[in-house]
């Protein structure tokens, strides 16, 4: 007879978990709630998983969820716990319904770890790989305060926002990424395919070639004659480079030209800011505290060790009492607006709100940079690119006009 594990509610609220034979799903459900119990969950007890499909399978939780299922699931439960759905039944319809493959295992999980005892961003913790820091805060203070719902509303903002400033950047870079990866599989075969060809025409001419030519021609022979040892080459600085940068010293500086390289300095810079503003307005808004704030900040910023520096060293002055707009003037990494503006929402009470208002500053920054890139860069890159070309297609014909002169 089929066997079947279940998580229960009695009459007194408790929670736990048990077991039951019966020839069906339903007769089990039936036989269960004979007994005045309510059925959070039940499935069809699976034989235990052999050794050699532990390794060929992937572990839940193990791969990384798309911004925008993380999203939906947050406005979901957020309305289902608006109208009175409990939460471990709202996690499991979510996660039972769920169109990911990979998410829907972990919402069975998260339930069944709620269902336990656990709280919720106990249960999220266990998945770092799709719920990062942000997510854990907000879901702690919401559960803290009694807010979750709109706790929720607040993650689903927070990933929305993420994911959209991502598509952004992808759509204003992947038009050009192809143009410049097609542009030089052309000038490729110019200078390994065509070129040599006429190289070979020119030997048996006795012309004194144009100087354009003959760099053209010294060009393509090293090219052809060399290729081995310049991928070689290119391969070694490449490893050198990332060497370099695994270094705590190397990775500062790479760290720190990320936000004063010309032109696409004041860009990243600008993606940083937003993001910490955007960020910690939600955070604070969902009720979490300063200290926790600048916490899951420092863990957010992992990525450049200068702001994850500069968010410690503002994290250690608000501690010592000072407040967040002279911790942040402090670290000397922030621009002036930025502080000046902390300053204003910290003695007018809404900081939240004037970090909002900021971050929106700097994400029309961003876009305007964007769109400034995606109208520039394509003429650039065929203006350049058509040179290159111009300048081997004179390289070949000028010879062929020259001989065709003497043949005259």
């Amino acid at each position: 007879m089929p066997k079947f594990n279940c998580t229960l509610q009695d009459t007194a609220g408790r929670l736990f978990k048990s077991s039951i034979s019966a020839d069906t799903m339903e007769k089990a459900v039936y036989a269960l709630q004979a007994k005045e119990f309510i059925v959070l969950e039940i499935k069809p007890e699976k034989a235990k998983a052999s050794f050699g499909a532990f390794f060929s399978g992937s572990r839940v939780g193990s791969k990384k969820i798309k911004g925008h299922v993380l999203a939906f699931f947050a406005e979901q439960l957020s309305t289902l716990l608006s109208g009175g759905v409990p939460l471990i039944r709202a996690i499991s319809l979510l996660g039972e319904y769920s169109t990911d493959k990979d998410f829907g295992p972990v919402l069975v999980a998260v339930a069944r770890d709620i269902a336990g005892g656990n709280s919720m961003h106990e249960a999220l913790n266990k998945f770092p790989k799709v719920f990062d820091h942000t997510w854990l805060s907000m879901v702690e203070a919401g559960e803290v305060g009694g807010h979750l719902a709109d706790a929720l509303q607040q993650v689903a903002k927070y990933v929305k926002s993420k994911e959209l400033l991502k598509g952004k950047i992808i759509t204003a870079v992947s038009y050009p990424a192809v143009l410049f990866l097609m542009s030089m599989g052309v000038l490729t075969y110019f200078v390994v395919g065509i070129v040599p060809t006429f190289a070979d025409i020119f030997k048996d001419f006795d012309i004194e070639l144009p100087m354009i030519t003959q760099v053209v021609l010294a060009f393509s022979n090293a090219v052809a004659q060399h290729w081995l040892l310049i991928i070689l080459v290119i391969g070694a600085l490449i490893g050198l480079f990332y060497f370099a940068i695994s270094t705590p010293s190397g990775r500062r500086m790479w760290h720190k030209f990320h936000l004063t390289v010309p032109i696409f300095g004041k860009f990243i810079s600008n993606i940083y800011y937003e993001k910490l503003l955007n960020n910690m307005a939600t955070l604070l808004n969902s009720g979490v505290s300063i200290i926790n704030v600048l916490t899951v900040m420092e863990e957010s910023f992992a990525g450049n060790v200068v702001i994850r520096d500069a968010i410690i060293n503002a994290k250690k002055d608000v501690a010592s009492g000072k407040s967040l707009s002279l911790a942040f003037r402090n670290a000397k990494v922030f621009p002036g607006l930025m502080t000046e503006m902390m300053l204003m929402g910290e003695e007018s009470g809404r900081l939240p709100s004037i970090m909002d208002t900021l971050a929106l500053f700097y994400q029309e920054q961003v876009n305007q940079f964007l769109a400034r890139f995606s109208a520039m860069i394509d003429p650039i890159l065929i203006v350049g690119i058509g040179g290159i070309i111009a300048v081997i297609v004179l390289s070949i014909f000028l010879p062929i006009f020259k001989m065709s002169q003497i043949g005259g």
